[in-house]
């Protein structure tokens, strides 16, 4: 598997079940690049406990045969030189936008730098009447975005007024266990000089996992240094999408977090955890003071 992110990790497990033996190869860092370190540290030691081999930092170098019959790899790591042999080799290395040459340019439709059309926050490019939406307009790559896109234009279109400037676009990845999240990350909080608390709890102090034996992964919430907005939410572990679900609406409604962390919620659930979740918020004198104002946290929820 040559690609440690999202789709690359869901293909790489779903194949180990079906019984094939599976070697990730990612070229960055960490596996999932755009994560937290140790978020991406949890599902590399989810996976490789399952029997997954996870090559971070390798570069491949060459490649032999034909998938599907036999075909080798060799790949230069941190340690040296390897040669990985299997039959199958599946390429999950990201996306490009597939606009060259279909005649856009003759449409007045211009394109950005990376080749994706050129729109702005309604969706419109830079020919009249002529909208994009999805993939091919730089929008988050993922189905419930381009969805939210149809309904951006259409009521643009029926003489409404939308956009997607403030829009808070969630996302997961649906290993097992699935990891969820939605806004800040706490890497990006440091990119940004957002000063923020940050909170953590276990899946195995979550009372339902008692039930289910779901142990795996961790809660982790992004929260305001100066206020108790939560900016932020990453869950490993089951129903994360669900748990992230009931975050999400929550920062909408620009709620503090203790309206969660003091919310009856019903035992035993996975949200039950919210509360324990909550209850590690540090007191705002402990959060770091940064340079950027809160504000700025705002670019990461936009389009």
């Amino acid at each position: 598997m040559l690609g440690g992110g999202y789709v690359g990790l869901e293909l790489a497990q779903a194949y180990l079940r079906f019984g094939s033996r599976v070697t990730v190869i990612e070229a960055g860092p960490q596996l999932m690049g755009r994560e937290d370190p140790d978020v991406a540290d949890e599902m590399q030691r989810i996976l490789s406990d399952e029997g997954i081999q996870c090559l971070v930092a390798a570069e491949a170098l060459n490649v032999d045969g034909r998938s599907g019959e036999e075909v080798s790899v060799t790949v230069r790591t941190p340690s040296g030189k390897q040669e990985i042999e299997g039959s199958d080799i599946l390429v999950a290395a990201g996306r490009i936008p597939n606009t060259e040459g279909i005649g856009l340019e003759e449409a007045g439709v211009e394109l950005d730098a990376r080749g994706y059309i050129r729109v702005n926050e309604r969706l419109e490019t830079t020919a009249p009447d002529v909208w994009a939406m999805g993939d091919c307009a730089g929008s988050p790559q993922f189905t419930h975005v381009a969805g939210d896109d149809f309904r951006i234009i259409w009521d643009n279109l029926a003489g409404r007024k939308r956009g997607t400037r403030d829009r808070l676009v969630p996302y997961c990845m649906f290993t097992d266990p699935p990891l969820a999240h939605v806004g800040l990350s706490e890497q990006g909080a440091q990119h940004d000089g957002v000063a923020v608390r940050v909170a953590k709890l276990p899946m195995s102090a979550v009372l339902r996992t008692e039930a289910t034996d779901e142990t795996q992964g961790f809660m982790k919430a992004v929260v305001g240094g100066d206020d108790d907005r939560i900016l932020g939410f990453t869950m490993i572990g089951a129903e994360a999408g669900e748990v992230m679900a009931a975050v999400q609406t929550a920062m909408l409604a620009n709620l503090p977090y203790q309206k969660l962390r003091d919310a009856v919620l019903t035992h035993p659930t996975m949200a039950e955890g919210l509360g324990p979740l909550f209850e590690n918020v540090p007191p705002r004198s402990a959060s770091p003071r940064l340079d950027r104002p809160l504000a700025a946290a705002t670019a990461q929820f936009a389009h």
